[in-house]
């Protein structure tokens, strides 16, 4: 009954709220203890009570009421974090003073005006509950004073963390405990694991729940391609003015990369057990992604000519990044990357059980952590590259990869895999582990073959290019570059895998393809440089390539004799408007599926999705590198190309093949998608329509890489022609047993240099990584809808 009882006077007091015009005294606590000393309301009763009109209207009619009500709150945690909570009522009080919080700040945030609110100094305030208030602190401002409650609260003995006190009598003084001593979980740089309390995991997710709440405000920013407009919240809460950043920051690492759902091989032990931890494994990893921005380099303030000098050895003000960075150890590697590997693969985990694992829905926040990882940990990267252990993270993306092809809503988490396999390809390893053989057999709607994980690589790019949505041809340019990057290390791709290449060409290569888009002859640029790469640095072990070549010649001539002249432009434009299907599904021998796979599907209807900004062309993502004899990688200096003239020719003048003159590269303006597709649209109308010319035509057909195959094709074609007529064959096997004890040496043009494509950074895709991780964020708190029907600007949500 009290419950109810409490829930009705929690109510009456939003009502009182609400409804009065004068302002309260900040002094009347009788009137503001209403709202957080007696209550027992969980967050969804918060939610549910305090309707979002009511918060609205008192901050339009009455802002007075809604500044105390928000001064009052943080008051509270501030005097808990000095007191250390020692009693039951006062713990109660910091989550109803959580919880009230979280649901206010979003409306804070949505409105102009109340944004810098936090950010002033309250007069006269002080920092609450303190007599000998010093200067500094009696100037803080509400934002710094609610943040550093936080963090004191995180490591509060017998609240958030296990009391290491001696007796009953002594007491933990909140001032000078040693949190490096409270880590919440074995792991980096922390041996011991405290016992599980699943108390200490709710009040932790509380108090993490506001902690990413605050951190919303970049929500609700429009994108900008500024890329120093930091987060002031983060930048607060990541700077040496945090006591706790190195345990915080240890403690959420370790919670995430320690975290194991199975549930202590029990099956069904999540369906007997509510599993807290997880809950708190999902606000760790979106804390730990949104506080990892780190941008434009190492200080923001002006420095001080005496701290210019050591400002390198420093790193970045951010101090998770900084922290991030420096992690070295090997075994603080080999957890980590073992922690991530088994959460992104628990997903796919099929066991003879059906549901007998508990299957986590974290995943895009725990692969844009992995991206952060190798970005800003190099040494991580090459530890991730240096044994086979990166098959186990390479495996799961492909996974995501094959069965988001066909839902639009999941079009974020198709880019952040593709980029994290942008990101691998640029070192050599990648392609190296490539070769081991693929035994794993994770179901998947891809067709059955035997080989290595290169196959699985090409296979599933196939498949998301032959049969994904519309929406992913931006990410075709990404696909191919990373086939390209790995093929000079590829031993023997298998002969599906090798149609597969094939197929690609063939439909790349059509007339009617080539004509009708000023980027369409990239794709086939690529995969000549593919093939180039196979057969000029591992022709040995790779017959089946060779073999499909030989087979597809017609291809190869085709392109070669590409007509340029106006009457056969036409010809092919005109057959593309009789079939408008992008590329067929055809003759590309499709086979039976794994065992146990699903077909990947369309959205549900009425699935949310939040909208990106548009991703940088491919040459702004990449900067192209060259192998030299000793495989160390030499930057190749970019050309300079000048700016395309919007006329019919958009021609690619002076720049490479593969590089990007359209209009959709400049990197100053963010546009959402659906803003590009309305650009799109409006720009085919208009006068500046481009179309394909004999001279355009001309000016990349004369670069077409062909003279490897073409005398491969020389070589080879008469050879094998000259088998079959003599042992009347059909029979495959006999002409690959030939090729592969053929060779070509000195008969092919002189290897060209190696050229590897390698993921750079840019304000284009920090833009994107940001609009991508918020929206994630967003779309993942239901319960309570923390951001729900706000005022968001940094994407649009949409509905399927």
């Amino acid at each position: 009954m009290g419950n109810t009882d409490s829930k009705l006077n929690f109510r009456k007091a939003v009502i009182q709220l609400t409804t009065k015009t004068q302002p309260v005294e900040a002094t009347d606590d009788a009137f503001w203890d209403q709202f957080w000393a007696d209550t027992a309301t969980t967050v969804q009763d918060v939610f549910a009570l305090v309707p979002a009109a009511e918060i609205r209207a008192v901050r339009e009619e009455s802002p007075s009421n809604l500044a105390t009500l928000c001064y009052k709150a943080v008051e509270k945690l501030v005097q808990a974090a000095e007191s250390g909570c020692p009693s039951e009522r006062e713990k109660q009080v910091v989550l109803n003073c959580s919880r009230m919080l979280t649901r206010i700040l979003p409306y804070i945030f949505e409105d102009q005006d109340w944004r810098g609110f936090f950010w002033s100094t309250v007069p006269g305030a002080g920092r609450a509950g303190t007599d000998e208030m010093d200067d500094d602190d009696s100037a803080r401002p509400l934002a710094e004073s609610l943040l550093l409650a936080i963090a004191d609260l995180l490591f509060c003995p017998d609240f958030t963390v296990h009391s290491h006190r001696r007796g009953p009598d002594s007491v933990e003084d909140m001032q000078s405990i040693d949190s490096c001593e409270y880590i919440w979980e074995a792991g980096v740089g922390f041996a011991q694991s405290p016992p599980l309390n699943y108390i200490h995991d709710l009040n932790r997710s509380e108090l993490l729940r506001l902690l990413l709440t605050c951190f919303s405000e970049a929500m609700y920013l429009p994108p900008s391609s500024d890329n120093n407009i930091l987060n002031p919240w983060v930048t607060f809460f990541c700077s040496t003015e945090n006591r706790h950043a190195l345990p915080l920051f240890t403690s959420l690492v370790n919670v995430v990369c320690a975290y194991d759902p199975v549930g202590y091989g029990i099956p069904y032990n999540h369906l007997l057990f509510s599993d807290y931890r997880e809950q708190l494994v999902e606000q760790a990893v979106q804390i730990l992604i949104v506080t990892l921005e780190h941008e434009g380099g190492v200080a923001h303030r002006p420095a001080s000519p005496s701290s210019m000098d050591d400002q390198e050895s420093v790193g970045p003000d951010n101090l998770f990044v900084n922290y991030l960075s420096r992690i070295h150890r090997e075994e603080d590697y080999d957890f980590v990357l073992k922690g991530l590997a088994r959460l992104l693969t628990n997903p796919l985990t099929q066991t003879y059980l059906p549901n007998s694992t508990k299957k986590i829905q974290f995943h895009q926040e725990l692969l844009v952590l992995f991206w952060k990882l190798c970005d800003f940990n190099k040494k991580f990267l090459f530890f991730v590259l240096k044994s086979s252990d990166v098959l186990d993270i390479l495996v799961p993306i492909l996974f995501y990869l094959n069965d988001s092809r066909a839902d639009q809503s999941r079009v974020g988490l198709m880019h952040i895999g593709v980029f994290i396999l942008l990101l691998l390809s640029g070192e050599r390893n990648f392609g190296v582990r490539l070769n081991k053989p693929y035994s794993v057999h994770v179901p998947m709607d891809i067709p059955v073959f035997t080989g290595t994980h290169a196959d699985l690589l090409v296979v599933v790019f196939h498949k998301i290019i032959t049969s994904g949505h519309q929406r992913l041809q931006p990410l075709f340019d990404c696909l191919l570059t990373i086939i390209v990057n790995v093929s000079p290390y590829l031993k023997s791709l298998s002969m599906v895998a090798a149609n597969k290449l094939l197929h690609l060409l063939e439909a790349f290569s059509t007339n009617w393809f080539l004509f009708s888009a000023s980027q369409n002859h990239h794709l086939v640029f690529f995969l000549l440089e593919a093939f180039n790469n196979i057969i000029q640095y591992q022709f040995d072990g790779n017959c089946n390539l060779v073999y499909a070549i030989i087979r597809k010649r017609n291809v190869f001539h085709q392109l070669a004799n590409l007509p340029s002249d106006p009457g056969s432009i036409q010809k092919a434009l005109q057959r593309k408007r009789k079939s408008p299907d992008a590329i067929s599904r055809t003759s590309s021998q499709e086979t039976v599926s794994m065992e146990g796979s699903h077909p990947a599907v369309p959205a549900e209807p009425g699935t949310l999705k939040t909208s990106l900004v548009a991703m940088p062309a491919i040459d702004k993502l990449t900067e192209q590198s060259q192998v030299s004899e000793d495989g160390t990688m030499v930057t190749v200096p970019k050309k300079d190309s000048p700016p395309a003239p919007r006329t019919d020719h958009a021609a690619v003048t002076g720049a490479s093949d593969t590089e990007s003159n359209s209009g959709r590269d400049t990197e100053d303006v963010f546009y959402t998608e659906a803003e590009m597709e309305r650009r799109r649209v409006s720009s085919a109308s208009t006068v500046s329509y481009w179309a394909a010319t004999p001279d355009w035509v001309l000016s990349w057909k004369c670069k077409l890489p062909l003279q490897t195959i073409m005398r491969l094709l020389q070589v080879l074609v008469p050879q094998v022609e000259k088998i079959c007529i003599d042992k009347g064959l059909t029979d495959e096997s006999e002409i690959l047993k030939f090729l592969q004890h053929g060779t070509l040496v000195g008969l092919l043009p002189v290897p060209h240099p190696i050229l590897i494509r390698k993921y750079q950074a840019n304000a284009g895709t920090a833009m994107w990584f940001r609009t991508y991780m918020w929206g994630v964020v967003y779309l993942r708190n239901v319960d309570p809808p923390i951001w729900y029907d706000t005022d968001v600007r940094l994407f649009e949500i949409q509905r399927m």
